[in-house]
């Protein structure tokens, strides 16, 4: 209803409408709550990256370095035959032409002898290393076992005889040792039973 007076001027009477709130024009919000809020998941989206990126380099590291150890496995392999094969012709030459042989032939055996050390302190060199096995307890992992010693003075399962060298690169094996193994004797005592008599 009006009122008299706003009708007798002829006025409109001043109404006030509700003001719908919507996102643009609330003023509630702290705007220091929501810099801290963004500050935070900034900071969370910084560490991530800084985490990820630390981890690619230490992959990256990684890599690089199994590259860089196992690249000339291949290589490695093939001039391991060929040190074989020294050694095969050395092993084939009978002990009187090594003593009295005249001085070519005292020559030639120096030279292949001379080659042979000379591509082994290379395999050396680049991180390709012999595999121990004479006297070693049989690992399948780096020995071939080839047959089988009747030794009863030996444990069973020790490497009595080493028919081709092994070698490995780093953690790898290139290849495994060619061994005899011994057959007969006591058996190899469990390192915790070994630990435990020695206390």
């Amino acid at each position: 209803m009006m009122s008299d007076e706003n009708a007798a001027s002829g006025e409109t009477p001043e109404v006030e409408i509700p003001v719908e709130e919507t996102p643009d024009n609330i003023e509630s919000i702290d705007p220091t709550a929501a810099l801290r809020t963004e500050n935070a998941e900034l900071k969370d989206r910084v560490l991530r990256t800084v985490a990820e990126m630390e981890n690619l380099r230490k992959r990256t590291e990684r890599e690089v370095s199994d590259t860089r150890t196992y690249a000339i496995a291949g290589f490695a392999r093939d001039m391991l035959s060929a040190t074989d094969a020294l050694s095969r012709a050395l092993m084939m030459l009978p002990a009187e032409a090594r003593e009295s042989g005249d001085a070519t032939t005292k020559t030639l055996i120096e030279g292949i002898e001379l080659a042979e050390r000379e591509m082994q302190r290379l395999l050396a060199k680049h991180g390709v290393k012999p595999i121990e096995a004479q006297g070693e307890k049989f690992d399948p992992h780096k020995h071939q076992a080839m047959f089988e010693v009747p030794d009863p003075s030996q444990p069973e399962g020790t490497v009595v005889q080493v028919v081709q060298a092994g070698f490995a690169i780093g953690d790898r094996i290139l290849r495994p040792a060619m061994v005899g193994v011994a057959k007969g004797g006591p058996s190899h005592a469990p390192a915790d039973e070994a630990i435990d008599k020695s206390v």
